[in-house]
């Protein structure tokens, strides 16, 4: 049971935004998330409310957003009105921080922290008290579920997510890893009691059709450098011995990140990042290679596929996989798009670029 997503960054027109969300609906897509790094781009809250307002059924959120950069309370309310908006299709989409914390200064936030939030926010836009320091707060205009997706990478963020969350975003495609991460996010599972098959899994990543491989890869090598950040976090808080090599062995080479050039094509960042790791973390190649690889993770019990819309040529992308790729998942449309929340170069008629 596959479905489809995009997310996109917030570096290009609203109305561009807003016409990528209609037709990726028109499409098949079932999910739309926007990047959240406030400083290095737009605000996502207004262009989701654009995103709303063009769709009729896809379920949308931030991909991601994190505890510190706005109150708790402004994230709830902000959420909490856009379900009003939309009907009921919003998401949180949420982790430690990276971009929109270290451009600041600021490091990512603890798990503790995390997992407050979580807490207030979820109770919040359900319309239910909250504890706030002390006090009492409550967003008695609110009502409805929020599905909330954790992103993570180490042991700890994914046992976390297990226990707490509605879904996880494992921002690659490589099965070895995504496999690895599983294992954390089902043990937090039941740890807490939970049938881990509750929790819904998104594999998140861009993509790049062409035959011409090469050319393909350098549209996308810009995303392993981006997880090297949070591999880089990882490599620095645990013992080698507890991350798998795949995971860590490509930023050996790094010799730093310039965050005013995140998720960038073409960018200085990227140069460490070898051909393997591209098509590991990525999805490039012929259509059939697209397709392949989603079989193998729907297989792994991934049930998103959520595309980074940012490497050019986004409205080609949405009308290759709407033609050649989502048919083939067409059964994983069926019934509801939304994970159960807790509580309360142009394309051409082969499909190829070349």
């Amino acid at each position: 049971m596959l479905r489809f997503g995009i997310t996109i960054k917030p570096d290009m027109t609203p109305a561009r935004v807003a016409a990528l969300a209609r037709q990726a609906e028109g499409v098949g897509f079932d999910y739309g998330w926007v990047f959240d790094s406030h400083v290095l781009w737009m605000e996502p809250y207004p262009l989701l409310t654009m995103m709303a307002l063009n769709t009729k059924r896809m379920r949308l959120g931030t991909c991601v957003t994190n505890p510190a950069v706005r109150d708790t309370t402004v994230t709830a309310s902000a959420l909490a009105t856009l379900n009003l908006i939309s009907g009921g299709r919003m998401m949180l989409g949420i982790g430690r921080g990276d971009s929109s914390r270290r451009v600041l200064g600021k490091k990512p936030t603890t798990l503790v922290d995390l997992e407050a939030a979580v807490t207030r926010i979820r109770t919040l836009t359900s319309g239910q008290p909250a504890d706030y320091d002390g006090e009492a707060v409550q967003l008695e205009w609110a009502h409805g579920e929020l599905p909330v997706w954790m992103a993570g990478y180490g042991p700890k963020a994914l046992h976390l997510t297990g226990r707490i969350a509605d879904g996880v975003i494992l921002q690659f495609a490589d099965p070895h890893l995504i496999k690895w991460c599983l294992g954390f996010v089902h043990e937090g599972a039941r740890a807490a009691g939970r049938d881990p098959a509750e929790i819904a899994v998104m594999a998140a990543a861009p993509v790049w059709v062409s035959d011409d491989l090469a050319a393909a890869r350098e549209h996308v090598r810009w995303f392993p450098a981006l997880v090297s950040n949070h591999v880089m976090d990882l490599v620095a808080r645990y013992d080698p011995s507890e991350l798998p090599a795949e995971l860590t062995a490509y930023v050996r080479n790094r010799d730093g990140y310039d965050y005013h050039h995140h998720a960038e094509v073409g960018s200085d960042n990227a140069e460490f990042v070898s051909d393997d790791v591209v098509d590991r973390f990525c999805i490039v190649g012929p259509v059939e290679e697209h397709r392949r690889k989603l079989r193998e993770l729907a297989g792994l019990g991934v049930g998103q596929f959520n595309i980074y819309l940012m490497s050019g040529d986004e409205e080609a992308t949405l009308d290759i996989y709407g033609r050649e790729v989502l048919p083939e998942f067409a059964a994983a449309r069926q019934g509801s798009a939304k994970p159960k929340a807790r509580n309360g170069k142009r394309a051409t008629a082969t499909s190829s670029r070349t």
